[in-house]
């Protein structure tokens, strides 16, 4: 007889154990290697005395006023990182590069303590802004920058800098061309004259006060992950059955037809990434929308057709967009 039970997953033993215990660090780990890549584009754009310390912390952060990146304690260690992509979603190359490019940004408006300059007032407003997590963004408005999903340059006027510093930072954007015409163009000129301007002096503050660190982190992983764990949605409210059906109409004795929660769970990053990108609403909410969209679908036993699996996707967006700014606008996701 053949043992057919899965093996635990490599995470398992961490579970019940302190972070701060983990022995995490930086150096060593699969995240140094875009640190180092971070540094080199820096230095391709003349920034050589700018070198933001990172560190391991909660999530992806720069202390307000600190010129010092914080990244996700989870990806220096591959098996925290198959926890992280199991329960939430797990950044791929391209994300963590986007991110450590947005929280340099950041760090380089602190270091050189640029939020307290004249022009950069004039240019991206008050520093002293009240910042507000639940912003109304004006969709396609060509006065920002486009990085982060979800038009997150009109966050703040802080946020606002650090897409800019991100866009004209990142490789082959070819921001000259693609911002040609638009009003952002003005604030990527001023980031191009201000990095000739201070690349080759030093900051006016080189180190950053860190917010709570990996060696701090007494909550063992188990709890850390079940405090963050996302609220439920009633089910009812926000995706009726009868929806559902319609979109996954397929008998589960046509040879073609596999299970619906299995078609969305195999496609559930790039539907949030992208209701994300385009409503601008909170990603918390989205995941908790597609993760409640997942599990009715599975409960009704429903099927969707792998020849059809382009039709599926494309409605499933549609839907789940329909139902995310139906909520922005109204504070529920089903309007009596």
């Amino acid at each position: 007889m053949h043992d057919t039970a899965k093996p635990e997953p490599a995470y398992q033993e961490l579970l019940s154990r302190p972070i701060r215990e983990l022995g995490l660090k930086l150096e060593g780990s699969p995240m140094e290697r875009f640190v180092e890549q971070l540094y080199r584009e820096l230095d391709a754009k003349g920034l050589a005395k700018f070198r933001p310390e990172v560190y391991l912390t909660d999530e992806w952060g720069c202390p307000s006023g600190e010129p010092i990146i914080g990244v996700p304690f989870y990806l220096a260690n591959a098996a925290l990182a198959e926890l992280e992509k199991e329960t939430h979603d797990l950044e791929d190359a391209r994300e963590i590069m986007m991110y450590l490019r947005h929280e340099a940004g950041h760090a380089f408006t602190y270091a050189y303590k640029l939020h307290n300059k004249p022009e950069w007032k004039q240019i991206f407003g008050p520093f002293r802004r009240p910042y507000r997590d639940n912003y109304r963004p004006a969709p396609f408005s060509r006065d920002y920058v486009r990085h982060l999903p979800g038009w997150y340059a009109q966050k703040h006027p802080d946020e606002d800098f650090a897409e800019t510093f991100a866009v004209w930072l990142t490789p082959r954007s070819n921001w000259r061309k693609r911002y040609r015409g638009w009003g952002a163009m003005n604030k990527l000129l001023y980031m191009n004259r201000l990095a000739r301007k201070v690349g080759k002096s030093d900051p006016s503050r080189r180190r950053g006060l860190t917010d709570i660190t990996v060696d701090e982190m007494e909550t063992t992983v188990a709890e850390f992950y079940h405090q963050n764990a996302r609220e439920e949605v009633a089910v009812t409210e926000l995706t009726p059955d009868t929806d559902l059906r319609d979109i996954f109409p397929v008998s589960k004795r046509r040879k073609a037809a596999l299970p619906a929660h299995e078609f969305l769970h195999q496609h559930r990053k790039a539907v949030i990434d992208k209701v994300a990108q385009w409503t601008g609403a909170q990603r918390p909410l989205i995941k908790t929308l597609i993760d409640s969209i997942e599990k009715r679908a599975g409960e009704l036993d429903l099927r969707a057709d792998k020849t059809r699996s382009a039709e599926h996707l494309a409605e499933v967006t549609a839907y789940a967009t329909a139902l995310v700014m139906t909520y922005v606008a109204k504070g529920k996701f089903i309007q009596p």
